[in-house]
């Protein structure tokens, strides 16, 4: 049942009553990013496996990249996707 204080009010507002907002819109976030990485390796024909060797990293970590509910990415590791997928990283505040 919604509760009248929230008739009228937008999701965003309540979201941010319920302290939920940042946490959905960091998981949005990492949801874009994991979208567009898979985007561009399948563009590149890459595997997890291939993608992981290139960063020198683990498959396990690969994964954990392309999780879309796992927002603990760090901005060391989106460089380095970006860099081995040919591309650059920008970040802004809005």
């Amino acid at each position: 049942m919604i509760k009248k204080e929230h008739l009228g009010s937008n999701f965003d507002d309540f979201l941010a009553e319920e302290d939920l907002l940042d946490e959905a819109e960091a998981i949005a976030i990492k949801r874009v990013i994991a979208f567009e990485v898979e985007e561009e390796m399948k563009k590149q024909n890459l595997t997890k496996s291939e993608l992981a060797e290139k960063m020198k990293t683990s498959r396990t970590a690969v994964n954990r990249l392309l999780d879309p509910r796992n927002t603990s990415i760090n901005l060391r590791t989106m460089e380095k996707t970006a860099k081995v997928l040919g591309k650059k990283l920008k970040v802004s505040f809005a």
